[in-house]
């Protein structure tokens, strides 16, 4: 039966690895404390790629404290070599009785090795306390890690009918002052905001972040290049990534050369004459980006639900009414023939916004 204390202990570790929530791409979030005889003597948390994991802060700061106690941690300690070193040698050193474990690690280097060496090592290991959140907290880590693929996230503004803009393109504003500002909130927790060039051409966002020191990367996809050069996207900080179809020997324009000085041009494969958005996704987790928010507009995004690419989704959905049959939908691309094929989302949360409504869940 699970004590009680290990699960406190391990709620109070979880808080501790959110306080670095879209800081440690394309590391995870993890959160340790280190107990003993009802104290907490140590914690840590890992903050950012290179730096101390979350295990390390926690044994400094408990010191010779560590000999006989017990470690709470979220993810399965390291066993090898990255940008720092394995985790589980310092544990051992610290003299430790007892480690338990949120959830092993599922990247392939580590998965249950870990765990393995600690118990070969006399130390007794718990495994598998709020599993569940823990997986959800770092669903970007674990499809990254386990599928070279980054997590994506759809975020839509829309009407009650699925309108993002009239027929004559206006779109500002669908949703509300209190939905808009938390959906820019959203942008400093991911790795990257992409949108399709069209979303560029009417509404020439920035698509920073106000919210954060740490600009997430901006990705257009484009596949002829269209985007402008004097587009707002090039503005303030971050790094611009415009995704486009390759151009043969010779064919290299002024503006394309142009373009190359204000952002990295990333060819991908083509597929029907688009962008192939499968190709896009591994070569952008080959770029470390493991954690993307979509931000329209409704081509690419029915693009990435044809392509079963889409993880999570939040639809701000605002009560206005906008029809026309030419007004844009906030999801295109070729959809499904039959209702029993469409999309079902689980773990399905809706919470109020001012007089929107924010309907969020995963696919």
């Amino acid at each position: 039966m699970v004590k009680k204390d290990d699960l406190y202990y391990m709620n109070l570790a979880l808080r501790l690895a959110l306080k670095a929530k879209g800081q440690t791409w394309p590391n995870p979030m993890v959160g340790a404390l280190i107990v003993k005889d009802g104290r907490i003597v140590g914690k840590g948390y890992h903050q950012k790629a290179g730096l101390a994991h979350a295990e390390i802060i926690a044994l400094d700061e408990a010191g010779k404290k560590a000999k006989g106690a017990t470690l709470y941690v979220t993810l399965e300690p390291c066993c090898h070599f990255g940008r720092t070193d394995p985790c589980v040698d310092r544990i051992i050193k610290s003299r430790i009785k007892r480690v338990v474990v949120g959830m092993t690690d599922p990247n392939p280097l580590n998965n249950g090795k870990g765990i393995k060496i600690l118990t070969q090592n006399k130390i007794k290991v718990k495994v598998g306390f709020l599993e569940d959140r823990l997986r959800k907290i770092n669903a970007p880590f674990i499809k990254y890690i386990t599928k070279g693929m980054p997590f994506i996230t759809v975020k839509v503004a829309q009407s009650l009918d699925g309108k993002i803009a009239t027929c004559s393109g206006d779109s500002k504003w669908i949703t509300s002052d209190k939905s808009r500002i938390y959906a820019h909130r959203l942008r400093q927790y991911y790795d990257a905001v992409m949108v399709g060039v069209n979303t560029i051409l009417r509404d020439n966002p920035r698509l920073d972040a106000w919210f954060s020191k740490r600009q997430p990367i901006k990705i257009v996809i484009d596949s002829q290049l269209s985007i402008p050069q004097q587009a707002d996207i090039f503005l303030g900080g971050g790094q611009v990534i415009l995704v486009t179809l390759p151009i043969g020997p010779g064919q290299e324009t002024q503006n394309r050369q142009i373009l190359s000085q204000k952002a990295r041009i990333l060819e991908v494969k083509e597929k029907s004459g688009q962008i192939d958005l499968r190709d896009t996704m591994k070569r952008l987790a080959k770029l470390q980006i493991s954690n993307i928010l979509v931000e329209g507009g409704g081509t690419l995004i029915g693009s990435l639900f044809d392509e079963n690419l889409v993880d999570k989704v939040m639809f701000f959905i605002s009560p206005k009414i906008i029809g026309g049959k030419e007004a844009i939908s906030s999801v295109m691309g070729k959809g499904v023939l039959r209702i029993e094929k469409a999309i079902r989302l689980k773990d399905i949360r809706i919470r109020r916004l001012g007089e929107d409504l924010l309907f969020e869940g995963y696919v």
